[in-house]
């Protein structure tokens, strides 16, 4: 959800083609696959049509990208073991940190097994945190 979320965002700001956006996740389980159904349909009542299919983050990956966000701290510890030097595990931030309702919690609790409630709540999570970063980076730019 998150890349489809940063790229409705983007576009609605006219700064889409400012942005190359990926989502991959560190397993390879899912690999080739749409997004979860709960995922899209959730999206889908917020305007936004996701059309990614899963692909593994690797090493490789860190050069081609400016920042790589991490939705929870379990992903972020293991983005950084996989970084090739210590500046490339830089890179890697929480999505979260650009979420003025986090509170401290940085983690977007994965929906995976829960419920359509659960994914709407990381919607709003993952979309608080989209709209932030993307005014974080027009104020560098």
């Amino acid at each position: 959800m998150a890349e489809g979320v940063f790229k409705h965002l983007a576009a609605q700001a006219g700064r889409g083609a400012e942005f190359h956006v990926e989502s991959a996740g560190l397993g390879g389980w899912h690999v080739g696959e749409a997004p979860d159904v709960r995922a899209q349909k959730t999206a889908r009542q917020h305007g936004i049509t996701l059309t990614s299919t899963a692909q593994k983050f690797n090493a490789k990956d860190f050069a081609r990208f400016d920042w790589v966000l991490a939705l929870d701290t379990d992903i972020e510890d293991g983005l950084r073991r996989l970084a090739p030097t210590p500046a490339e595990a830089m890179k890697v931030r929480l999505l979260r940190e650009f979420d003025p309702q986090a509170n401290g919690d940085l983690d977007v609790p994965d929906p995976y097994y829960s419920d359509a409630h659960a994914f709407e709540q990381a919607y709003a999570m993952i979309e608080r945190s989209c709209a932030n970063f993307l005014g974080a980076l027009r104020d560098k730019t």
